[in-house]
């Protein structure tokens, strides 16, 4: 199951977890801050859990991300 992130969700998520707000997110990558919850979201459903804490957990465990 590895790569099952998207370039963008891959971002998103890195930028996430180094403290960066929804709205400093979508500043930092040129995309509205709707975009960002969207892509949050979708990572939220691919990998069946609720809340961004758990995706985090999730994506670390899997290697998507690093802290």
């Amino acid at each position: 199951m590895s790569n099952i992130l998207t370039k963008r969700e891959k971002e998103v998520f890195s930028l996430l977890v180094n403290n960066n707000s929804t709205k400093e997110i979508a500043i930092k990558l040129n995309i509205s801050e709707k975009t960002v919850r969207n892509h949050i979201s979708n990572v939220m459903q691919k990998l069946d859990v609720k809340g961004r804490a758990a995706a985090v957990v999730e994506l670390i465990k899997l290697g998507e991300i690093s802290l």
